[in-house]
């Protein structure tokens, strides 16, 4: 059965999408942006939305039975290279243990105010194989 996750963002409603999807051990989350969706407010500095961006997704993946450790692909957007530094210095103390399968793509965001995007993909219980 797959099963459908929201973070509560109105872009999900608004365009048509799950923050997750859950199929078998499998999380895809789509996607994210350092949003705080508490204040719906986006903060300037790109590791403060890097750490929004990975909490939402630390979030979703809990409420699938499955934590930042079981991440196995990460894929990330930035929107200006000029960024790459200070993105490298907010995600290593993050993933340097995790170590996912990882891309990093150069592109325009949706909107302005975001410097970075972050999509993953678990596998429930990947940590401890």
């Amino acid at each position: 059965m797959v099963k459908r996750i929201s973070s509560g963002s109105p872009f999900e409603a608004r365009i048509g999408y799950s923050r997750a999807v859950v199929d078998r051990d499998m999380v895809y989350v789509s996607g994210t942006t350092g949003y705080d969706y508490a204040r719906m407010e986006m903060p300037e500095a790109i590791g403060d939305q890097v750490r929004n961006a990975v909490g939402t997704v630390e979030k979703v993946l809990k409420e699938a039975g499955s934590d930042l450790h079981d991440i196995v692909r990460v894929v990330y957007y930035l929107a200006d290279i000029a960024d790459y530094e200070a993105l490298v210095d907010a995600l290593g103390p993050i993933f340097k243990d995790i170590r996912p399968a990882a891309t990093m793509v150069v592109a325009t965001l949706t909107r302005p105010e975001m410097k970075v995007e972050i999509e993953v993909t678990a596998r429930i219980g990947a940590h401890q194989s």
